[in-house]
């Protein structure tokens, strides 16, 4: 494989709590940064394993089904990817698109894949197409419990309740394209309402 790990001059770059993310052409560079806090050695163990297991899940989603961008290269702490060009679903979510979005992640959690930062503003609108994309993978995982499920979509929930007026209507649609998809999606409903329960429970003590 030809290294595309030197990018041109950076369009756009954005720091992140764990990367530097740079748009530069066709191509996206995430960098894991350096955690100064951390012991030198465990530090670089962990940017390692983390940089490696997100090209690994990105690709396995998209081998499932699920439209991820292209994973072109990786090294020990930085992944070029393809670069979608299109708009964040936070901009222009409607109840067609958080049902597509439903869609997508009960295939993910077909899959046993657990994204962790499900949230409007890590989901792309394709421009041309319309195709919608689930991005950043840095915090997902493997499991097939229906707790880690439900803590995903409940990640989701609250990202549409704090940014969006339709709340409940885009929650049904999500609902709706979730539950053609997913593995035992009611008994993952179910936790999530649970898990609902409980943050309420913790406000009021």
């Amino acid at each position: 494989m030809v290294s595309l790990m030197h990018a041109d001059e950076p369009e756009e770059r954005y720091q992140c709590a764990e990367a530097i993310v740079e748009l530069a052409g066709d191509l996206v560079y995430k960098r894991r940064i350096e955690k100064r806090y951390r012991v030198p050695n465990l530090d670089e163990r962990l940017r390692r394993e983390r940089t490696k297991s997100e090209a690994k899940l990105l690709s396995e989603a998209r081998r499932n089904g699920v439209p991820t961008p292209i994973v072109f290269d990786v090294n020990d702490h930085t992944l070029v990817m393809e670069r979608i060009p299109g708009t964040l679903a936070r901009d222009l979510i409607t109840e067609q698109i958080s049902e597509r979005i439903g869609e997508h992640v009960g295939t993910l959690h077909r899959s046993s894949i657990i994204h962790g930062d499900i949230t409007t503003s890590n989901i792309i609108v394709e421009r041309s197409s319309g195709r919608i994309y689930l991005i950043d993978f840095g915090l997902a995982f493997v499991d097939a419990s229906t707790e880690a499920r439900g803590v995903d979509v409940h990640v989701f929930f609250q990202s549409l309740n704090g940014t969006h007026e339709a709340y409940e209507r885009l929650r049904a649609a999500f609902i709706n394209g979730y539950t053609r998809n997913a593995p035992q999606a009611a008994q993952v409903l179910n936790r999530v309402a649970e898990i609902e329960r409980r943050g309420r429970y913790v406000e009021r003590s």
